[in-house]
């Protein structure tokens, strides 16, 4: 390959390596640095899927969320869905760090969101779903050995309404709602629950809006700009209560100085009338020296 068309590759080795390895790539040349983060296959837990099983391992996905949320050069997270599920605490787990961050976050529903998909989904600020995807609601199942004791029929309740909890709190579905359709007997001909195609989804209040990725970037976009507004604002109107502050910590030091300051006295009428009789004695001290000297100086002249 030569030197012209390397530079011209959408995406650098470093880039096509860390695809590679984690299916993730952070996207340059853009109005706003934003992260790509793709949830696809089955979702992977505690136990590891055979190797023909397409996996998302949330050991992966778990250290990729702290760095986006501490790196500052990343405005925002777009999270990429096509799942059919997985691991209910491992999949709990990367929804709540999303719906945690601070950072805008948008995600979209490709293909599927089913099971565990659906509390990621709703997991960002604002979801989107196109036309064609699917979501599957049912209850909760687990694989391999199962107790026949009560003390199981409480654990599966019990995870079913953290997941129930979870998606009512992050979308506009209630849980009465969900729990109909989680419940829906004539839906699926081997399982119990519900699968809602796009619009469905969006009108049952599940998913925000219908939309494609552009109109997932555009979102993503929209609200990095808003908060980066805020946060210019917040800065202004710190800088203008830290000046108002000076300027009335400077008044009140002015005012501090002046109370210590003596006020100018005003002579009382007694104060007046007693310099008043001292300026008197003067006056006649001085015109009774000033005859004495006279007199004296009669007598030298011989003029008494």
């Amino acid at each position: 390959m030569s030197d012209e068309n390397q530079n011209q590759a959408p995406f650098t080795e470093e880039q096509n390596q860390q695809m590679i390895d984690t299916g993730i790539i952070a996207t340059g040349n853009a109005p706003h640095n934003i992260h790509c983060l793709s949830i696809i296959g089955q979702i992977e837990g505690h136990y590891i899927l055979p190797p023909q099983n397409k996996t998302t391992k949330y050991e992966h996905i778990i250290p990729a969320l702290a760095a986006i949320e501490q790196d500052s050069t990343v405005e925002g997270l777009m999270v990429v869905l096509n799942t059919v599920g997985g691991d209910v605490e491992a999949g709990l787990a990367i929804s709540e760090l999303i719906a945690g961050m601070s950072k805008p976050t948008v995600s979209i529903v490709l293909g599927g969101g089913h099971s565990i998909g659906v509390p990621l989904a709703v997991s960002a600020d604002v979801s989107f779903i196109v036309p064609s995807a699917t979501m599957t609601i049912h209850p909760v199942r687990m694989n391999g050995m199962v107790l026949g004791v009560p003390q199981t029929m409480n654990y599966f309740e019990k995870m079913q309404e953290r997941i129930t909890r979870f998606v009512t709190k992050n979308s506009r579905m209630s849980a009465e709602r969900f729990h109909e359709l989680m419940m829906e007997k004539d839906e699926l001909v081997m399982d119990i629950g519900t699968v809602l195609e796009g619009e469905a989804a969006v009108k049952e209040g599940l998913i925000d809006r219908l939309g494609g990725l552009s109109d997932a970037v555009e979102c993503l976009y929209s609200l990095i700009e808003k908060k980066n507004g805020k946060s210019k604002k917040s800065a202004a109107k710190g800088r203008k209560s830290t000046g108002a502050d000076s300027r009335s910590s400077k008044k009140t030091a002015d005012k501090k100085s002046s109370d210590k300051e003596p006020a100018a006295t005003v002579p009382t009428r007694r104060a007046r009338k007693k310099s008043t009789v001292v300026q008197l004695k003067s006056t006649e001290a001085t015109s009774g020296a000033s005859r004495r000297d006279e007199l004296n100086s009669g007598d030298w002249n011989g003029e008494r």
